[in-house]
Protein backbone atom coordinates (compact mmCIF):
# COMPACT_ATOMS: atom_id res chain seq x y z
CA UNK A 1 0.00 0.00 0.00
CA UNK A 2 1.39 3.24 -1.27
CA UNK A 3 1.38 5.91 1.92
CA UNK A 4 0.99 10.08 1.67
CA UNK A 5 4.17 12.09 2.02
CA UNK A 6 3.91 13.38 5.47
CA UNK A 7 2.70 16.52 6.44
CA UNK A 8 0.13 15.96 3.02
CA UNK A 9 -3.27 15.02 4.06
CA UNK A 10 -4.88 12.73 1.03
CA UNK A 11 -7.45 14.88 -0.28
CA UNK A 12 -11.32 13.29 -1.25
CA UNK A 13 -12.01 14.64 -5.24
CA UNK A 14 -15.53 15.87 -3.49
CA UNK A 15 -13.21 18.56 -1.23
CA UNK A 16 -11.08 19.48 -4.53
CA UNK A 17 -14.09 20.59 -6.45
CA UNK A 18 -15.49 23.83 -5.39
CA UNK A 19 -20.18 24.67 -5.82
CA UNK A 20 -20.76 25.90 -8.96
CA UNK A 21 -22.39 29.44 -7.87
CA UNK A 22 -26.33 29.49 -8.57
CA UNK A 23 -26.81 30.90 -12.13
CA UNK A 24 -28.27 33.95 -10.16
CA UNK A 25 -25.09 34.97 -8.52
CA UNK A 26 -23.20 33.94 -12.03
CA UNK A 27 -25.06 36.58 -13.13
CA UNK A 28 -26.73 38.86 -11.38
CA UNK A 29 -28.23 40.98 -14.01
CA UNK A 30 -29.29 38.52 -16.33
CA UNK A 31 -32.64 38.37 -15.51
CA UNK A 32 -33.06 42.12 -15.88
CA UNK A 33 -31.68 42.38 -19.16
CA UNK A 34 -33.12 40.16 -20.45
CA UNK A 35 -37.08 41.67 -19.20
CA UNK A 36 -35.33 45.23 -20.47
CA UNK A 37 -34.66 43.70 -24.06
CA UNK A 38 -38.18 42.47 -24.38
CA UNK A 39 -39.80 45.33 -22.69
CA UNK A 40 -37.66 47.42 -25.51
CA UNK A 41 -38.83 44.79 -28.37
CA UNK A 42 -42.76 44.98 -27.08
CA UNK A 43 -43.48 48.95 -26.86
CA UNK A 44 -41.33 49.41 -29.91
CA UNK A 45 -43.19 46.82 -32.02
CA UNK A 46 -46.25 49.05 -30.84
CA UNK A 47 -44.74 52.18 -31.84
CA UNK A 48 -44.17 51.15 -35.38
CA UNK A 49 -47.66 49.81 -35.73
CA UNK A 50 -48.66 53.22 -34.48
CA UNK A 51 -46.53 55.28 -37.54
CA UNK A 52 -47.45 52.94 -39.89
CA UNK A 53 -51.35 53.56 -39.06
CA UNK A 54 -52.02 49.96 -38.16
CA UNK A 55 -52.74 50.54 -34.42
CA UNK A 56 -54.41 54.19 -33.93
CA UNK A 57 -55.45 56.51 -31.55
CA UNK A 58 -56.52 59.08 -33.10
CA UNK A 59 -58.03 60.14 -36.48
CA UNK A 60 -54.69 62.59 -36.81
CA UNK A 61 -51.00 61.68 -38.86
CA UNK A 62 -48.63 62.76 -37.19
CA UNK A 63 -46.32 61.29 -39.59
CA UNK A 64 -46.65 64.37 -42.36
CA UNK A 65 -44.21 66.00 -40.95
CA UNK A 66 -41.64 63.94 -42.01
CA UNK A 67 -43.01 63.16 -45.14
CA UNK A 68 -43.89 66.92 -46.24
CA UNK A 69 -42.06 68.96 -44.17
CA UNK A 70 -38.54 67.05 -43.70
CA UNK A 71 -38.78 65.63 -46.99
CA UNK A 72 -39.24 69.01 -48.61
CA UNK A 73 -36.02 70.39 -46.30
CA UNK A 74 -34.07 67.41 -48.02
CA UNK A 75 -35.05 68.82 -51.35
CA UNK A 76 -34.17 71.78 -50.96
CA UNK A 77 -30.53 70.89 -48.84
CA UNK A 78 -29.61 68.64 -51.43
CA UNK A 79 -29.12 71.72 -53.64
CA UNK A 80 -26.58 73.55 -51.05
CA UNK A 81 -28.32 75.90 -49.86
CA UNK A 82 -31.07 76.00 -46.76
CA UNK A 83 -34.63 76.86 -46.64
CA UNK A 84 -34.18 80.05 -46.84
CA UNK A 85 -37.60 81.61 -47.53
CA UNK A 86 -39.69 78.77 -46.00
CA UNK A 87 -40.53 80.20 -42.01
CA UNK A 88 -41.00 77.01 -40.82
CA UNK A 89 -36.97 76.50 -40.64
CA UNK A 90 -36.81 77.07 -37.00
CA UNK A 91 -33.79 75.59 -36.77
CA UNK A 92 -29.66 75.76 -35.99
CA UNK A 93 -27.58 74.75 -39.23
CA UNK A 94 -26.40 71.33 -37.77
CA UNK A 95 -30.49 70.43 -37.99
CA UNK A 96 -29.68 70.07 -41.93
CA UNK A 97 -27.09 66.76 -41.41
CA UNK A 98 -30.12 64.96 -39.69
CA UNK A 99 -32.76 66.13 -42.49
CA UNK A 100 -30.25 64.62 -44.96
CA UNK A 101 -29.32 61.99 -43.21
CA UNK A 102 -32.74 59.98 -44.31
CA UNK A 103 -31.33 60.50 -48.25
CA UNK A 104 -28.65 58.06 -47.58
CA UNK A 105 -30.16 54.53 -46.73
CA UNK A 106 -32.02 52.91 -49.93
CA UNK A 107 -35.51 53.17 -48.93
CA UNK A 108 -37.60 55.80 -49.46
CA UNK A 109 -37.34 58.98 -47.00
CA UNK A 110 -40.26 57.92 -44.64
CA UNK A 111 -39.50 54.42 -44.47
CA UNK A 112 -35.62 55.77 -43.95
CA UNK A 113 -36.35 58.18 -40.95
CA UNK A 114 -38.26 55.76 -39.03
CA UNK A 115 -35.35 53.07 -39.54
CA UNK A 116 -33.51 55.87 -38.36
CA UNK A 117 -35.25 56.96 -34.80
CA UNK A 118 -35.14 52.88 -34.34
CA UNK A 119 -31.65 52.67 -34.68
CA UNK A 120 -30.63 55.83 -32.29
CA UNK A 121 -33.50 54.40 -29.82
CA UNK A 122 -31.74 51.22 -29.76
CA UNK A 123 -28.37 52.44 -29.51
CA UNK A 124 -29.66 55.20 -26.67
CA UNK A 125 -31.61 51.63 -24.96
CA UNK A 126 -27.93 49.70 -25.23
CA UNK A 127 -25.93 52.22 -23.94
CA UNK A 128 -28.01 52.42 -20.23
CA UNK A 129 -28.70 49.35 -19.90
CA UNK A 130 -24.64 48.67 -20.16
CA UNK A 131 -24.21 51.63 -17.56
CA UNK A 132 -26.90 50.14 -15.96
CA UNK A 133 -25.13 46.95 -15.32
CA UNK A 134 -21.97 48.69 -13.44
CA UNK A 135 -21.13 48.34 -10.04
CA UNK A 136 -22.97 51.29 -8.25
CA UNK A 137 -25.40 51.70 -11.47
CA UNK A 138 -28.76 50.86 -11.58
CA UNK A 139 -31.41 49.75 -14.34
CA UNK A 140 -34.00 52.50 -13.53
CA UNK A 141 -32.72 54.48 -16.36
CA UNK A 142 -32.98 51.98 -18.93
CA UNK A 143 -36.47 51.32 -17.89
CA UNK A 144 -37.33 55.14 -17.67
CA UNK A 145 -36.40 54.74 -21.64
CA UNK A 146 -38.51 51.66 -21.91
CA UNK A 147 -41.80 53.20 -20.21
CA UNK A 148 -41.47 56.52 -21.24
CA UNK A 149 -40.43 56.73 -25.04
CA UNK A 150 -44.03 54.52 -25.89
CA UNK A 151 -45.97 57.16 -23.70
CA UNK A 152 -45.74 59.74 -26.54
CA UNK A 153 -47.16 57.60 -28.90
CA UNK A 154 -46.41 57.87 -32.44
CA UNK A 155 -45.21 61.17 -32.48
CA UNK A 156 -42.07 60.21 -30.73
CA UNK A 157 -40.61 58.45 -34.24
CA UNK A 158 -42.37 61.40 -36.34
CA UNK A 159 -39.84 64.14 -35.19
CA UNK A 160 -35.89 64.42 -35.05
CA UNK A 161 -35.71 65.04 -31.49
CA UNK A 162 -35.14 61.51 -30.47
CA UNK A 163 -32.19 61.62 -32.34
CA UNK A 164 -30.92 64.74 -30.72
CA UNK A 165 -31.91 63.23 -27.45
CA UNK A 166 -29.55 60.09 -28.32
CA UNK A 167 -26.78 62.23 -28.97
CA UNK A 168 -26.95 64.02 -25.86
CA UNK A 169 -27.59 61.10 -23.66
CA UNK A 170 -24.53 59.56 -25.50
CA UNK A 171 -22.63 62.59 -24.85
CA UNK A 172 -23.52 63.38 -20.93
CA UNK A 173 -22.67 60.02 -19.84
CA UNK A 174 -19.41 60.37 -21.84
CA UNK A 175 -18.23 63.26 -20.00
CA UNK A 176 -17.79 61.32 -16.71
CA UNK A 177 -14.97 59.15 -18.18
CA UNK A 178 -13.78 60.98 -21.84
CA UNK A 179 -14.50 64.97 -21.40
CA UNK A 180 -13.54 65.63 -24.79
CA UNK A 181 -15.59 62.87 -26.24
CA UNK A 182 -18.66 63.60 -24.40
CA UNK A 183 -17.99 67.47 -25.59
CA UNK A 184 -17.74 66.67 -29.26
CA UNK A 185 -20.56 65.50 -28.78
CA UNK A 186 -22.74 67.75 -27.04
CA UNK A 187 -21.60 70.39 -29.12
CA UNK A 188 -22.72 68.28 -32.17
CA UNK A 189 -26.07 68.28 -30.38
CA UNK A 190 -26.33 72.34 -29.73
CA UNK A 191 -25.49 72.85 -33.21
CA UNK A 192 -28.52 70.77 -34.39
CA UNK A 193 -31.00 71.68 -31.39
CA UNK A 194 -29.20 73.83 -29.26
CA UNK A 195 -30.60 72.20 -25.48
CA UNK A 196 -28.20 69.65 -25.36
CA UNK A 197 -25.29 72.53 -24.66
CA UNK A 198 -27.39 72.51 -21.22
CA UNK A 199 -26.22 69.16 -20.19
CA UNK A 200 -22.83 70.34 -19.58
CA UNK A 201 -24.49 72.62 -17.03
CA UNK A 202 -23.00 70.58 -13.79
CA UNK A 203 -19.78 69.00 -15.08
CA UNK A 204 -17.21 69.06 -11.93
CA UNK A 205 -14.89 71.99 -11.86
CA UNK A 206 -11.30 71.53 -13.01
CA UNK A 207 -10.11 69.86 -15.78
CA UNK A 208 -12.87 68.12 -16.79
CA UNK A 209 -15.09 70.90 -17.10
CA UNK A 210 -12.14 72.94 -19.12
CA UNK A 211 -11.96 69.87 -21.44
CA UNK A 212 -15.85 69.50 -22.19
CA UNK A 213 -16.25 72.72 -22.76
CA UNK A 214 -13.52 73.50 -24.75
CA UNK A 215 -14.46 70.51 -26.98
CA UNK A 216 -17.99 71.19 -27.23
CA UNK A 217 -17.24 75.02 -28.17
CA UNK A 218 -14.77 73.67 -31.00
CA UNK A 219 -16.91 71.48 -32.59
CA UNK A 220 -19.88 73.93 -32.73
CA UNK A 221 -17.52 76.71 -34.07
CA UNK A 222 -16.02 74.08 -36.70
CA UNK A 223 -19.16 72.39 -37.28
CA UNK A 224 -20.88 75.86 -38.05
CA UNK A 225 -17.92 77.47 -40.13
CA UNK A 226 -18.21 74.35 -42.58
CA UNK A 227 -21.79 74.83 -42.83
CA UNK A 228 -21.88 77.79 -43.43
CA UNK A 229 -18.72 78.18 -45.86
CA UNK A 230 -20.70 75.21 -47.84
CA UNK A 231 -24.30 76.63 -47.92
CA UNK A 232 -25.87 79.50 -48.01
CA UNK A 233 -28.19 80.99 -45.00
CA UNK A 234 -26.91 78.88 -42.26
CA UNK A 235 -28.16 81.52 -39.16
CA UNK A 236 -31.45 83.06 -41.14
CA UNK A 237 -33.54 80.92 -39.18
CA UNK A 238 -32.45 83.49 -36.39
CA UNK A 239 -34.30 86.24 -37.67
CA UNK A 240 -37.60 84.44 -37.25
CA UNK A 241 -37.72 84.10 -33.67
CA UNK A 242 -38.00 87.44 -32.84
CA UNK A 243 -41.24 87.57 -35.09
CA UNK A 244 -42.78 84.18 -32.64
CA UNK A 245 -45.73 84.81 -31.08
CA UNK A 246 -47.01 82.17 -27.67
CA UNK A 247 -47.32 79.24 -29.00
CA UNK A 248 -50.83 76.83 -27.57
CA UNK A 249 -49.05 74.30 -25.33
CA UNK A 250 -46.50 76.77 -23.64
CA UNK A 251 -47.02 77.80 -20.27
CA UNK A 252 -47.27 81.53 -21.13
CA UNK A 253 -50.18 80.47 -23.08
CA UNK A 254 -52.44 79.43 -20.10
CA UNK A 255 -53.95 82.68 -19.74
CA UNK A 256 -54.67 83.48 -22.36
CA UNK A 257 -56.45 79.89 -22.65
CA UNK A 258 -58.44 81.00 -19.85
CA UNK A 259 -59.09 84.56 -20.79
CA UNK A 260 -60.40 83.26 -24.49
CA UNK A 261 -62.28 80.19 -22.94
CA UNK A 262 -64.26 83.22 -20.98
CA UNK A 263 -64.29 85.96 -23.50
CA UNK A 264 -61.99 87.93 -22.45
CA UNK A 265 -59.33 87.81 -24.97
CA UNK A 266 -60.06 88.59 -28.99
CA UNK A 267 -56.48 87.61 -30.50
CA UNK A 268 -56.36 84.59 -32.82
CA UNK A 269 -54.84 81.47 -33.08
CA UNK A 270 -53.14 80.55 -36.46
CA UNK A 271 -50.40 78.12 -38.02
CA UNK A 272 -47.20 80.80 -37.56
CA UNK A 273 -43.28 79.77 -38.32
CA UNK A 274 -44.38 76.07 -38.39
CA UNK A 275 -46.70 75.95 -34.90
CA UNK A 276 -49.91 76.81 -33.41
CA UNK A 277 -49.45 80.42 -31.73
CA UNK A 278 -51.27 82.84 -30.70
CA UNK A 279 -51.33 86.31 -32.07
CA UNK A 280 -52.72 89.41 -30.52
CA UNK A 281 -53.39 91.31 -27.06
CA UNK A 282 -51.16 90.35 -24.53
CA UNK A 283 -48.72 88.35 -26.01
CA UNK A 284 -45.72 90.94 -26.52
CA UNK A 285 -45.99 91.02 -22.58
CA UNK A 286 -46.19 87.28 -22.28
CA UNK A 287 -43.54 86.79 -24.35
CA UNK A 288 -41.03 89.48 -22.42
CA UNK A 289 -41.57 87.54 -19.42
CA UNK A 290 -40.87 83.96 -20.43
CA UNK A 291 -37.68 85.74 -21.61
CA UNK A 292 -37.19 87.18 -18.25
CA UNK A 293 -38.11 83.61 -16.68
CA UNK A 294 -35.63 82.01 -19.18
CA UNK A 295 -32.60 84.09 -17.47
CA UNK A 296 -33.81 84.48 -14.13
CA UNK A 297 -33.80 80.31 -14.00
CA UNK A 298 -30.23 80.20 -15.72
CA UNK A 299 -29.37 82.97 -13.49
CA UNK A 300 -30.03 80.43 -10.61
CA UNK A 301 -28.42 77.79 -12.18
CA UNK A 302 -24.99 80.20 -12.19
CA UNK A 303 -25.31 81.10 -8.64
CA UNK A 304 -25.62 77.18 -7.97
CA UNK A 305 -22.95 76.33 -9.78
CA UNK A 306 -20.91 78.86 -7.80
CA UNK A 307 -22.04 78.22 -4.48
CA UNK A 308 -22.16 74.53 -4.97
CA UNK A 309 -19.48 72.89 -2.24
CA UNK A 310 -19.68 68.87 -3.50
CA UNK A 311 -19.93 66.97 -6.47
CA UNK A 312 -21.70 63.76 -5.91
CA UNK A 313 -21.50 60.82 -8.90
CA UNK A 314 -25.21 61.64 -10.08
CA UNK A 315 -24.60 65.55 -9.37
CA UNK A 316 -23.69 66.10 -13.39
CA UNK A 317 -26.69 64.45 -14.66
CA UNK A 318 -29.33 66.08 -11.84
CA UNK A 319 -28.18 69.69 -13.05
CA UNK A 320 -28.36 68.69 -16.47
CA UNK A 321 -31.94 67.56 -15.86
CA UNK A 322 -32.58 70.50 -14.03
CA UNK A 323 -31.52 73.21 -16.62
CA UNK A 324 -33.36 71.78 -19.47
CA UNK A 325 -36.21 71.54 -17.20
CA UNK A 326 -35.64 75.37 -16.62
CA UNK A 327 -35.32 75.94 -20.49
CA UNK A 328 -38.35 73.90 -21.18
CA UNK A 329 -40.93 75.42 -18.59
CA UNK A 330 -39.52 79.22 -19.52
CA UNK A 331 -39.67 78.40 -23.83
CA UNK A 332 -42.73 80.06 -25.72
CA UNK A 333 -42.82 76.59 -27.08
CA UNK A 334 -43.43 73.71 -25.51
CA UNK A 335 -43.96 70.84 -28.66
CA UNK A 336 -44.65 67.47 -27.75
CA UNK A 337 -42.12 65.83 -28.97
CA UNK A 338 -39.77 68.51 -26.24
CA UNK A 339 -40.72 65.72 -23.96
CA UNK A 340 -38.43 63.05 -25.26
CA UNK A 341 -35.81 65.59 -24.36
CA UNK A 342 -36.82 64.89 -20.41
CA UNK A 343 -37.11 61.58 -20.84
CA UNK A 344 -33.36 60.76 -21.91
CA UNK A 345 -31.93 63.00 -19.27
CA UNK A 346 -34.41 61.93 -16.56
CA UNK A 347 -33.05 58.23 -17.68
CA UNK A 348 -29.77 59.33 -17.37
CA UNK A 349 -29.64 60.17 -14.23
CA UNK A 350 -31.78 57.02 -12.39
CA UNK A 351 -28.36 55.67 -13.83
CA UNK A 352 -26.99 56.21 -10.82
CA UNK A 353 -28.43 54.65 -7.15
CA UNK A 354 -27.89 57.55 -5.25
CA UNK A 355 -30.01 60.60 -7.72
CA UNK A 356 -32.37 62.95 -6.23
CA UNK A 357 -34.30 63.24 -8.95
CA UNK A 358 -36.54 59.86 -8.74
CA UNK A 359 -40.07 62.01 -7.80
CA UNK A 360 -39.25 64.03 -10.92
CA UNK A 361 -38.83 61.13 -13.01
CA UNK A 362 -41.89 60.41 -12.37
CA UNK A 363 -43.61 63.41 -12.63
CA UNK A 364 -42.36 63.64 -16.36
CA UNK A 365 -44.01 59.98 -16.83
CA UNK A 366 -47.43 61.72 -15.99
CA UNK A 367 -46.50 65.18 -18.30
CA UNK A 368 -46.05 62.70 -21.01
CA UNK A 369 -49.22 60.90 -20.55
CA UNK A 370 -50.83 64.23 -20.38
CA UNK A 371 -48.96 65.20 -23.32
CA UNK A 372 -50.21 61.83 -25.85
CA UNK A 373 -53.69 63.09 -24.05
CA UNK A 374 -53.30 66.60 -25.10
CA UNK A 375 -51.49 66.01 -28.77
CA UNK A 376 -53.10 64.68 -30.84
CA UNK A 377 -55.92 63.26 -29.08
CA UNK A 378 -56.98 66.46 -27.82
CA UNK A 379 -55.41 68.90 -29.96
CA UNK A 380 -58.58 70.35 -31.64
CA UNK A 381 -60.30 71.63 -28.26
CA UNK A 382 -56.63 72.80 -27.28
CA UNK A 383 -56.72 75.28 -30.57
CA UNK A 384 -60.20 76.07 -29.81
CA UNK A 385 -59.46 77.05 -25.69
CA UNK A 386 -62.46 74.65 -24.90
CA UNK A 387 -62.89 73.15 -21.36
CA UNK A 388 -61.62 69.33 -21.90
CA UNK A 389 -58.32 70.98 -24.16
CA UNK A 390 -57.44 73.65 -21.49
CA UNK A 391 -57.76 71.30 -18.68
CA UNK A 392 -55.52 68.72 -20.21
CA UNK A 393 -52.89 71.06 -21.27
CA UNK A 394 -53.12 73.24 -17.78
CA UNK A 395 -52.40 69.98 -15.97
CA UNK A 396 -49.67 69.41 -17.99
CA UNK A 397 -48.08 72.44 -17.74
CA UNK A 398 -48.16 72.61 -14.44
CA UNK A 399 -46.86 69.14 -13.62
CA UNK A 400 -43.84 70.53 -15.79
CA UNK A 401 -43.50 73.26 -13.23
CA UNK A 402 -43.66 70.73 -10.49
CA UNK A 403 -41.31 68.77 -11.43
CA UNK A 404 -38.84 71.90 -12.26
CA UNK A 405 -39.50 73.23 -8.44
CA UNK A 406 -38.54 70.01 -7.50
CA UNK A 407 -35.82 69.27 -9.23
CA UNK A 408 -33.72 72.42 -8.37
CA UNK A 409 -34.22 72.59 -4.98
CA UNK A 410 -33.13 68.63 -4.71
CA UNK A 411 -30.03 69.76 -6.80
CA UNK A 412 -29.05 72.64 -4.95
CA UNK A 413 -29.75 70.57 -1.86
CA UNK A 414 -27.73 67.31 -2.57
CA UNK A 415 -24.63 70.12 -3.50
CA UNK A 416 -24.35 72.30 -0.44
CA UNK A 417 -21.30 72.22 2.11
CA UNK A 418 -22.10 69.51 4.95
CA UNK A 419 -21.68 71.03 8.25
CA UNK A 420 -19.19 69.49 10.24
CA UNK A 421 -20.46 67.47 13.91
CA UNK A 422 -20.22 69.78 16.79
CA UNK A 423 -18.47 67.65 19.35
CA UNK A 424 -19.99 68.46 22.81
CA UNK A 425 -17.53 67.81 25.96
CA UNK A 426 -19.66 67.18 29.20
CA UNK A 427 -18.47 67.76 32.78
CA UNK A 428 -17.23 65.08 34.87
CA UNK A 429 -19.60 63.49 37.11
CA UNK A 430 -18.72 64.24 40.88
CA UNK A 431 -17.57 61.33 42.74
CA UNK A 432 -20.07 59.89 44.94
CA UNK A 433 -20.10 60.21 48.55
CA UNK A 434 -18.63 57.14 50.30
CA UNK A 435 -21.89 54.77 51.38
CA UNK A 436 -21.56 54.53 55.76
CA UNK A 437 -21.83 50.75 56.98
CA UNK A 438 -22.81 49.56 60.03
CA UNK A 439 -19.67 48.72 62.47
CA UNK A 440 -20.05 45.59 64.50
CA UNK A 441 -19.22 46.57 68.45
CA UNK A 442 -16.62 43.75 68.31
CA UNK A 443 -15.01 45.57 65.04
CA UNK A 444 -14.84 48.61 67.51
CA UNK A 445 -13.36 47.00 70.41
CA UNK A 446 -10.87 45.76 68.47
CA UNK A 447 -9.66 48.79 66.65
CA UNK A 448 -9.78 51.16 69.71
CA UNK A 449 -7.03 48.34 71.42
CA UNK A 450 -4.68 48.82 67.81
CA UNK A 451 -5.31 52.70 68.55
CA UNK A 452 -3.91 52.59 72.09
CA UNK A 453 -0.79 50.76 70.93
CA UNK A 454 0.31 53.39 68.66
CA UNK A 455 0.50 55.76 71.64
CA UNK A 456 4.14 56.31 73.21
CA UNK A 457 4.60 54.47 76.28
CA UNK A 458 5.34 56.85 78.98
CA UNK A 459 8.22 57.04 81.64
CA UNK A 460 7.40 56.44 85.01
CA UNK A 461 6.60 59.41 87.81
CA UNK A 462 9.19 59.54 91.00
CA UNK A 463 7.95 58.76 94.17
Amino acid sequence: MELAPAGRAERSPASTERPAPPPSAARPAGGALWGLGAGWIATRVLIVLMVLGIVRISGADVSTDVSVIYHGWFEVLRTGTFPLDDVTWQYPPGAALVIMLPGVLPWSYLVSFFVLCGLFDLLTMGLLMRVGARKGRSFTGAWMWVVGVPLLGPTVYCRYDIIVTAITVVGLLAVARKPALGGLLLGLGALIKVWPVLALAGTPRGRRTRRSWTSAAATAAALGFLLTAGMNGAFDFLKFQKERGIEIESLGALPLHFARLFGAWDGQVTMNYGAQEMLGPWVPVIAKLSLAGTAIGFGWLLVWRLRAARWQPSTPFDAALAALLVFTVTSRVISPQYMIWLIGLAAVCLTVRGTGQKPVAVLILVAAVLTTLEFPLLFGQVQKSQLLGVAVISLRNLTLLAATVISCRRLWRSTRRIEPATTVVLPAPAEPAPVGYPVRPGIAYEQALLDGLDQPVGRGSSS
